[in-house]
């Protein structure tokens, strides 16, 4: 299921979602000018392991340090193939750029990087013990659909789905959209927990993370005052009341 188009009108060049999918995209280019080997250790080294930070004996044993904790920040502009970039870039583009517009720039910055930090956080306390290398801005990118589903509530988020070559449009309302999604990460995730053959080398714990971090630190990052005029449809979009100052 991917969005492909919203109803949220913007004001403003979405500067930071451009220059976060810029980023993505050169660290993706430089990991698959590597040779295997080399792109190996570069997941080890800055992707996020939590046997890393969990188990320092092991971590020494395999040239790794564990009071670097760097990983659970750089692990977010990290990918693991094209379909992975491409779908987490996309998503981002569609849906980041009206957040963007309204938060401002900075305020979405730093609400993007910290709802990825949650998100590598959750993941590392759900699998202290995985060696396997956890990547990609997924998690950051699952704060900004739950900051979008609130402040948007009743815009109209266009999907499409492939079924057997031929794509299938429909839209939901996006607040509907954003449960959804989020509950499509928690059944896998405590599945996961149950039956850890069973959770497909997906973080799920790191989408549900940066997913609750966005809802949460919405309250602080969506801004109360907003000096300039309100687009005729944003009410009725679900953003902002009546109350709030111009």
């Amino acid at each position: 299921m991917f969005p492909i188009e919203d109803t949220v009108p913007r004001r403003h060049p979405p500067v930071v979602v451009w220059t976060l999918i810029v980023v993505n995209a050169v660290v993706f280019w430089y990991q698959i000018s590597l040779t295997p080997e080399q792109a190996q250790a570069l997941a080890y080294q800055w992707a996020l392991v939590p046997r890393r930070f969990s188990d320092p004996a092991w971590a020494l044993a395999h040239g790794l340090d564990p009071y670097n904790y760097l990983p659970f920040f750089t692990n977010m502009f990290m990918h693991g193939g094209w379909g992975h970039i491409i779908g987490n870039m996309w998503v981002l583009w569609v849906l980041g750029s009206a957040v963007e517009d309204r938060f401002g720039r900075g305020r979405f910055l730093i609400f993007y990087v910290l709802c990825g930090l949650a998100a590598s956080f959750t993941h590392y306390l759900f699998n202290v013990a995985s060696e396997i290398p956890a990547l990609g801005a997924s998690g950051a990118i699952a704060g900004v659909i739950a900051a979008y589903g609130i402040m948007f509530p009743r815009a109209r988020v266009i999907f499409v789905i492939p079924i057997f070559f031929f794509p299938f449009f429909f839209d939901l309302p996006a607040l509907v959209f954003a449960l959804i999604w989020y509950l499509m990460q928690v059944f896998p995730g405590v599945l996961g927990l149950m039956r850890p053959e069973m959770g497909g080398g997906i973080a799920w714990w790191a989408h549900i993370g940066g997913f609750v971090a966005g809802a949460v630190l919405l309250a602080l990052f969506r801004p109360r005052l907003r000096r300039r005029r309100y687009f005729r449809d944003e009410t009725r979009l679900g953003y902002g009341t009546r109350g709030e100052k111009d």
